[in-house]
């Protein structure tokens, strides 16, 4: 089983967190205008993906521009979202519960989709294998099981997550053009670990294609940068100290058109009866958090789908099997934090400090 045992619990108290913040420390952002003014950042938050997203333009686009990303927002939400009963992938998980529901237990399930589920599942399927499983998009029949959101979770009882664990496979789900097969019935897909990262890189296209040549973008946690600071200098990104102020950070990485996605143990999780942390990285092999020497995991790269799926993945290996996956792909970078309190950069990452 994957927990945090009691003698952990004094020393998660003050483990170091990750979490993806434009620092308070570097100062305000502030571009020029055409006309040599200081130009105020133009800014939008709401509530999408189960989290906080906020958008910020420093040079170029205007209001308009922002209303139509939160549109975007609400488009992809309504496209793979778990939970909201409106959605493609709801239905596609609908379709097969179903199936399996009524013994329908042979032949292929076969159903369309559109180019953005066709897309997404593709670059998920990348990451399963890679990650040789560890990494799993159809996990929703175990994580389903799993309340980590509402914060009066409760760990699910053994048999279920051992039935449940018969329909996690990701080689049970192929595409074939825009029509995605289900090898057997009761196969569902949970596209949590790399929706964000996906739905950053469309809404990073959006803003380039209206000019816009300085931004951040910040889907909870997951931040990617369109440009930098101004023609010299990146955005300063900071990883967080746990439970502190977000000023307080333990290092700081200078980003320019590159994304910074984190994972780790203290982003959602509930504690059982007995006071055992059980995280949300789920292990596709066991159904319970995976219990390994890592606290948490940041990745730098281009795109940040790339990043988020590569975030879930390496810190599913470990320090040792992640860092190594790390350093043989061209164009990423990571930092891993263990139980140590201690960082661990891959080759590149230390030309991203300040």
């Amino acid at each position: 089983m994957n927990y945090y045992n009691k003698q952990y619990k004094s020393f998660f108290a003050m483990c170091l967190m990750i979490s993806m913040v434009i620092c308070s420390i570097t100062g305000c952002v502030s571009p020029f205008s055409d006309t040599g003014k200081k130009a105020e950042p133009l800014s939008v938050s709401g509530f999408a993906f189960d989290t906080t997203y906020t958008i910020t333009l420093h040079k170029g686009g205007n209001r308009k521009v922002l209303d139509h990303c939160i549109s975007l927002c609400t488009k992809y939400e309504k496209i793979f979202s778990t939970t909201r009963k409106d959605s493609e992938l709801y239905q596609i998980n609908k379709v097969s519960r179903q199936a399996a529901q009524s013994g329908e237990t042979d032949g292929e399930i076969q159903i369309k989709i559109s180019e953005d589920m066709r897309d997404i599942i593709k670059k998920g399927l990348y990451y399963s294998r890679i990650s040789e499983g560890r990494f799993d998009i159809t996990i929703d029949p175990v994580s389903s099981l799993w309340d980590f959101s509402s914060g009066k979770g409760k760990v699910p009882e053994k048999v279920s997550i051992e039935k449940a664990l018969k329909y996690v496979d990701y080689r049970n789900i192929k595409l074939k053009k825009d029509v995605l097969i289900l090898k057997k019935s009761g196969i569902r897909i949970d596209l949590g670990g790399i929706a964000k990262g996906y739905i950053a890189d469309r809404l990073k296209e959006y803003l380039s294609e209206k000019g816009v040549t300085s931004a951040v973008i910040d889907l909870g946690g997951n931040i990617l940068c369109l440009g930098g600071r101004n023609e010299n200098e990146g955005f300063r990104i900071g990883i967080q100290q746990p439970f502190a102020d977000r000023s307080e950070t333990v290092s700081v990485v200078n980003i320019r058109d590159r994304s910074v996605v984190s994972s780790g143990i203290y982003e959602r999780y509930i504690k059982g009866e007995d006071g055992v942390l059980y995280h949300h990285i789920l292990n596709p092999k066991t159904g319970y958090s995976y219990d390994n020497d890592l606290l948490g995991v940041s990745i730098i790269s281009d795109k940040s789908v790339d990043g988020d799926g590569l975030s879930t993945s390496v810190f599913a290996l470990g320090l040792s099997g992640g860092m190594k996956l790390i350093d043989s792909l061209k164009d990423v970078e990571a930092v891993f934090i263990t139980k140590d309190e201690k960082l661990h950069y891959s080759k590149g990452f230390k030309a991203y400090i300040n």
